[in-house]
């Protein structure tokens, strides 16, 4: 049976409070960053994940090795400190700029295609009032 988990860390960076919330399944991890505006309690980041989880978008997934937990007791609690201290994983931070680079690539594209059809339609318009012009002849 394959298990999966995921992770929300609520950190600040000014001026905003942000969560990433990652799930890794599979050997696969997956990233979602999400914009609080003042601080949030406990309560309401649960009932947030529990009323907006199906419409979060994670980022692609970035596969990696996951490393073995420790067992020393005491290299767990430091490794807990240094991750509230830390705040965000390498994995995590690249897994979202592979998502905020795939949402400005399909943005250029976007409005590429928008400008096109604009200016399509002003020939189009162009071409009409020429022809206007010159009906009686």
């Amino acid at each position: 049976m394959e298990q999966g988990y995921a992770r929300i860390t609520v950190c600040f960076e000014a001026p905003f409070w942000i969560g990433v919330l990652e799930r890794e399944w599979g050997g696969t991890l997956e990233v979602c960053k999400i914009v609080f505006g003042a601080e949030p309690r406990d309560y309401e980041v649960y009932a947030f994940l529990v009323s907006h989880w199906r419409e979060l978008r994670f980022s692609p997934p970035v596969t990696g090795v996951r490393r073995a937990e420790a067992a020393n007791p005491k290299r767990a609690r430091r490794k807990a400190g240094q991750q509230l201290r830390g705040g965000v994983g390498t994995r995590a931070q690249q897994a979202i700029a592979l998502q905020r680079e795939q949402n400005k690539r399909k943005r250029r594209e976007d409005r590429r295609r928008r400008d096109e059809a604009e200016e399509a339609r002003r020939f189009q318009l162009r071409r009409q009032k020429k022809k206007e012009k010159h009906r009686g002849r």
